[in-house]
């Protein structure tokens, strides 16, 4: 699975929306799509994705198996796997249900988005550069770790930790990943804000359910299973 093939580009609007076109013209992958600058990233909700020069664009398109969802979390082990093996003293955390965080801070996300039979993973590293305005704060490995590697540099340690994740995922289920992912989870036993859709809940981190969703025990006593939402920490 290592040497699964590379789309590159220089300018693109978004190597999700390539690999969904792609999907659509009837690409199979498993392969990689990677930009130098994209003009339209997206994170999750429609959200925009602040494209800055030197930092890490990719989208692997997959046949999208049973139980898609879960690959977010094996995608963000890679990912701060990753960072972690470039810089050593970072110690990268998860935030669910998408984000790898440094120093409290985001510095890179993930986006799941099934075109058919097919899946786009995509995935940013903000390597060189972050944006200053966001709503959850942003860094960048640079600033973080006074490290920079290209992006060419990172793309081949990244694509072989993915590797490994997944076929643990294929393998042995989703239990492993989640035990591993729970090991670095931000906020974990903490008090937290979820802002769903159509509210908020307020809650203690207590753990993730066996297919991933997060649990927050309530100040009432109950336990809330959440499936989709943004996450804060409060304080």
């Amino acid at each position: 699975m290592t040497d699964w093939p590379f789309h590159r580009y220089g300018s693109i609007d978004s190597t999700n929306e390539e690999a969904k076109r792609l999907a659509r013209a009837g690409t199979q992958g498993p392969l990689w799509i990677v930009a130098a600058e994209q003009t339209a990233g997206r994170g999750r909700r429609g959200r925009e994705w602040v494209s800055q020069e030197g930092n890490l664009f990719a989208t692997l398109l997959i046949d999208a198996p049973a139980n898609a969802h879960q690959l977010c979390f094996v995608a963000g082990l890679a990912v701060a796997e990753t960072i972690e093996a470039l810089a050593p003293a970072s110690k990268p955390t998860l935030k669910w249900p998408n984000d790898v965080l440094l120093q409290g801070r985001k510095t890179a996300g993930i986006l799941l988005e099934q075109q058919g039979d097919a899946l786009a993973i995509g995935i940013g590293i903000n390597l060189a550069q972050h944006p200053e305005k966001t709503e959850f704060p942003a860094i960048s490995l640079k600033a973080a770790a006074g490290t920079a590697p290209t992006p060419d540099a990172v793309l081949p340690r990244l694509a072989s930790g993915w590797c490994a994740w997944y076929e643990v995922w294929r393998a042995q289920g989703f239990a492993p990943i989640r035990e591993a992912w729970l090991a670095r989870a931000a906020g974990l036993g903490e008090t937290i804000r979820a802002r769903l859709l159509d509210g908020e809940v307020v809650g203690v981190f207590e753990d993730l359910d066996p297919d991933g969703a997060l649990l927050l025990r309530e100040a009432g006593g109950s336990l809330r299973r959440i499936t989709a939402a943004d996450v804060f920490f409060q304080g």
